[in-house]
C-alpha cells in the first residue's frame, strides 16, 4: 500500500496543525520567527497568575474579540503535554505569510498531492480566495479536490461543481478534481462511535498527499466548521455526507440527529486520517 500523508492548514486564521487527533494545541503565542512553535510557561496550580509568577506568565494570555484578556493558566484545556499538537500563528492574512508559515511546518508532502479547500456555495457564501493561496498550492504543485454536496445547490452535480470551481476562480490557480465524480470508496471506522465506516470520494486513493486548507464558518447542525468538517463532511462523497449527517442511517437526503452527526463528523475524520497518517 501506498504511504499517505496528511497536513492541517488553518488557512483564514493563519494557523497551522501537526495533528493525530482532536487534542488541543499547546502553543498560542505568536512566535517572533514561524519556524520554531512558540514556548509557553508551566501551567500554574490556580487560575489566575500570582505576582510571584512574573512577566512571563502574565504576558501569556488570550484576548477575546470583545476585548478581555484570559490568562493561559485558566483555560480548561491548557497543556504541557509534549504529545499536543502543536500551533503557529502569523497575524498578517496574506499569499507570503501563507508560504512562509507552510515552511514552518517542515513537512514535506510525497508524490501527487491533493489540497482540500471548499469551493464555496453560490451566491454568497465565503471561501478561500485563490489569490491567497495560490502561492502556496502552486509551490506544492496540488490539485484542488472537493466532492459533490448532498443538499442540492450549485454543487450537487458534478458539472455544475467544475463551473462554480471556474467562476470563483481555483480553475486559474491549478488543476481541480471533483473527487465522487465516479463515485465513492469505503473506508473503515476503527472503534467508531456511531460509523463502521465512512464514503468519500472513488478518487480520493489516487493522491499520496492532503494538505488541507480550511476556513473557519458558521454550520447549522455543527456549530462551526473548520478541519474536522472539512476531511469528513469536505471530503465526503454526496452519499457519505448524507451517511455522516444522518448519523450512519442512510446514504440520501440530507439531516438527522444532531448529537449523533456530530460523533459521525468525529469518526469520518478519525478514517480519513488514519488512512492517510497525519503529521
Amino acid at each position: 500500500m501506498k504511504k499517505h500523508r496528511l497536513a492541517f492548514f488553518m488557512a483564514l486564521a493563519m494557523s497551522a496543525f501537526f495533528m493525530s487527533g482532536c487534542s488541543s494545541a499547546r502553543d498560542t503565542q505568536e512566535p517572533s520567527t514561524p519556524t520554531e512553535p512558540a514556548q509557553t510557561p508551566s501551567a500554574p496550580d490556580t487560575e489566575e497568575p500570582t505576582e510571584s509568577q512574573g512577566d512571563l506568565t502574565m504576558n501569556h494570555t488570550l484576548t477575546t474579540n470583545g476585548g478581555a484578556e484570559i490568562s493561559l493558566s485558566a483555560l480548561e484545556h491548557y497543556t504541557e503535554s509534549e504529545d499536543a499538537p502543536a500551533v503557529y500563528y502569523l497575524s498578517d492574512i496574506s499569499p507570503e505569510s501563507m508560504v512562509e508559515i507552510y515552511h514552518a511546518l517542515q513537512w514535506q508532502p510525497t508524490g501527487k498531492v491533493a489540497v482540500k479547500l471548499s469551493t464555496g456555495e453560490p451566491p454568497a457564501s465565503n471561501y478561500l480566495r485563490p489569490e491567497l493561496i495560490a502561492d502556496l498550492v502552486q509551490l506544492v504543485d496540488g490539485t484542488i479536490v472537493e466532492c459533490n454536496t448532498a443538499y442540492g445547490g450549485s454543487r450537487a452535480n458534478t458539472a455544475m461543481h467544475y463551473q462554480v470551481a471556474e467562476d470563483h476562480g481555483f480553475t486559474a490557480i491549478a488543476d481541480v478534481q471533483i473527487q465522487d465524480e465516479n463515485g465513492s470508496m469505503t473506508l473503515p471506522v476503527e472503534n467508531g462511535t456511531v460509523l463502521s465506516e465512512n464514503y468519500v470520494g472513488a478518487a480520493f486513493a489516487d493522491y499520496d498527499s492532503y494538505l488541507v486548507l480550511s476556513h473557519f464558518k458558521g454550520h447549522a447542525m455543527a456549530g462551526f466548521g473548520g478541519a474536522i468538517k472539512n476531511i469528513s463532511i469536505g471530503l465526503g462523497s454526496s452519499e457519505g455526507k448524507s451517511w455522516i449527517h444522518s448519523g450512519g442511517t442512510t446514504k440520501s437526503g440530507f439531516g438527522g440527529d444532531q448529537d449523533a452527526f456530530l460523533e459521525a463528523m468525529g469518526d469520518a475524520g478519525k478514517s480519513v486520517s488514519d488512512y492517510l497518517g497525519s503529521t
